[in-house]
């Protein structure tokens, strides 16, 4: 049942007053009176190269990429950028509100369609606020609150943690997204002015620092607040994929902290520790902030010399997920790594009042440390570049492949020595522990991508070829 402007549903049901919709509600918080038009007011399966020797096919040949570019407005169109994600937040908190109160006091529940229809009113009654606004980037607000609120009401039925929506407070609010190109928006505006321009409605016509070129066909536009730099993000259909020449290599992978990844070759990564490597400079700002009082012009600027910092250790972080991802698939046709759960890896050992945790405090440093690596974000990158160069990865089961004998197949915890020692207690054999788990991965992804390699009379399990490594027993 649609949601009208006048409340028809709610006090329907007797149980809700007049003016609980999401117009009366924006224009209660925004001090506005709503007028009748005629009285406006004036305020992975990754596409593989063509090896036959590894079973790979041919893949795909256009796939969707996201481009993120720094924005350089002017004073007057960043305060523009400004005013339009308050708006937006003021449409978002708005909408939020009256499906709180619609749900509270009469247990109905508000839809994307019923909200969207009242966007009319809205922006007639607030000609000069809401209304120079692009009605796609308002709409696209309120599908953002819909998705929030269908994946909490996913969570509720799942029985984990629901994490209600929150209103969005004064700079919690970053992002608006334009979902058509040409509608409110138009990328590479003026090509005329020697370079590239954003056109935003009501904003005007944007420089934007391209530094790469823009491939496929623009699909929607965004734009997104860090700090105090603006940002340009333009998501991409129809992008051509650019296939390396094959190299004939394989490999496999072991995640790690000691180093950030071991291949099967025995060659290491080492893991930045991009946080680690800054903490005496965020802890000093943290402690700066907490002298400052709230509210003023002293905490303000600390606050963002503390969010830059955070920034800076985020971007060295993706710095080196993306060279090291882009060597990988420069030297090798397939890869194969762990498939990591990594969010249920960094789950609290906490507990409860009734049942507490133990060991809360190391459990914690070995959540930050796994955080700090950002593994999840790195085989993200690997397999979009992966994607792009025509290479194939394969994500194995990482059971039993540190303790499991790459020699003669024997697999035990005993095998483990240390974090870094592999001797195995039935044939002797001695390693690195985390290159004997990256042999092992490699083995599966192999018996993974062409099946399980022939055994002769009385050969021992190997890893990748039965039910020992990378398979669930």
């Amino acid at each position: 049942m649609p949601f009208s402007r006048d409340c028809g549903v709610l006090r329907s049901a007797g149980r809700f007053c007049q003016g609980g919709s999401l117009c009366s509600r924006y224009a209660g918080w925004m001090g506005i009176t709503l007028h009748s038009p005629g009285e406006l007011p004036r305020a992975l399966p990754v596409a593989g190269a063509d090896l036959n020797w590894l079973g790979g096919s041919a893949g795909l040949t256009a796939v969707r990429r996201a481009y993120k570019f720094l924005l350089r407005p002017t004073k007057r169109q960043a305060a523009a950028l400004t005013a339009c994600l308050e708006d937006h937040r003021q449409i978002y908190n708005a909408a939020l509100a009256e499906r709180r109160e619609a749900y509270r006091r009469a247990g109905v529940c508000i839809r994307y369609t019923d909200q969207s229809a009242q966007l009319k009113e809205i922006r007639s009654g607030d000609p000069c606020g809401q209304g120079r606004w692009s009605f796609s980037s308002q709409q696209a607000t309120l599908r953002r609150l819909d998705k929030a609120m269908r994946g909490f009401f996913e969570r509720v039925k799942a029985d984990h943690r629901p994490g209600h929506p929150r209103f969005k407070g004064i700079g919690r609010f970053n992002s608006v997204e334009w979902p058509k190109d040409r509608d409110g928006c138009r990328w590479d505006s003026a090509p005329d002015t020697g370079g590239f321009r954003v056109y935003l409605q009501a904003i005007g016509h944007i420089r934007v620092h391209a530094h790469r070129t823009i491939q496929g066909k623009v699909k929607t536009v965004g734009v997104k607040r860090e700090g105090r730099r603006w940002f340009l993000l333009l998501s991409c259909d129809e992008v051509p994929t650019t296939p390396l020449p094959p190299t004939g290599g394989v490999v496999g992978i072991d995640m790690g902290l000691t180093h950030f990844l071991t291949t099967s070759e025995g060659k290491h990564v080492e893991n930045p520790r991009c946080l680690d490597a800054s903490r005496c400079r965020l802890a000093e700002a943290q402690r700066a902030l907490g002298r400052c009082q709230r509210g003023s012009n002293r905490r303000r600027k600390v606050r963002e010399r503390l969010a830059g910092l955070h920034s800076k250790v985020r971007r060295q972080r993706l710095d080196h997920a993306h060279k090291t991802a882009l060597q990988l698939v420069k030297h090798y046709d397939l890869i194969a790594h762990e498939d990591l759960p990594v969010s249920n890896m960094v789950r609290s050992a906490g507990g409860s009042r009734d049942q507490p945790g133990i060991n809360v405090r190391a459990k914690a440093s070995l959540n930050k440390a796994i955080l700090d690596a950002g593994w999840a974000a790195f085989l993200s990158i690997l397999s979009a570049k992966a994607e792009s160069a025509g290479r194939t990865i394969v994500a194995v089961n990482p059971r039993n492949t540190s303790r499991t004998c790459p020699a003669c197949g024997h697999c035990a915890s005993e095998n483990r020595v240390s974090q870094s020692r592999f001797a195995c207690i039935s044939c002797g054999y001695l390693a690195n522990a985390d290159v004997v788990g990256a042999i092992n991965i490699h083995r599966a992804g192999l018996a993974r991508r062409v099946g399980p390699a022939p055994r002769e009379a009385g050969a021992p399990d190997v890893p990748g070829s039965h039910i020992v490594a990378g398979h669930d027993a």
